[in-house]
Order: structure tokens, then C-alpha cells, then sequence
């Protein structure tokens, strides 16, 4: 199976490295609908504050600018 002079060792250790890429592309890249999450958390928090009363309209308004802004 392997040849003497080590010509298939090569192609074996490629082999290796892409599965160890792949691995870890799929467990450690990073998902985008956790900053999703966050965003929406933010806006909820934000539109429960004005719904209390505890900011105005205008403060309102200008914070949800800024929190679409930053997408």
C-alpha cells in the first residue's frame, strides 16, 4: 500500500490536512445568526424602554438609527 521511496505518503498527508480545514471550518467559523440575535435582543430592550416610558420619541427613533447603522 505504501510505496518505498514515500511517493504516497504526500497525497496521505493532504488528504489530512483538508479533513483537519474542513473540521474545523464547520466547527469553529463563526455563525452570523448570532449576531442576529443580538441585534434583535437590543431592539426589544430598546422598544421596552420607550414603551415604559423611560426614553422619549425622539430618543427612541434616534437609537434605533444608530442600532440599523451599525449592520
Amino acid at each position: 500500500m505504501f510505496y518505498k521511496d514515500g511517493f504516497f505518503w504526500g497525497m496521505h498527508l493532504i488528504w489530512w490536512a483538508i479533513w483537519v480545514v474542513l473540521l474545523g471550518w464547520i466547527f469553529f467559523a463563526p455563525s452570523s445568526s448570532s449576531h442576529d440575535e443580538i441585534e434583535d435582543d437590543t431592539l426589544i430592550a430598546l422598544k421596552r424602554r420607550f414603551a415604559k416610558g423611560e426614553i422619549t420619541k425622539g430618543e427612541y427613533e434616534a437609537s434605533r438609527k444608530l442600532l440599523k447603522l451599525d449592520n
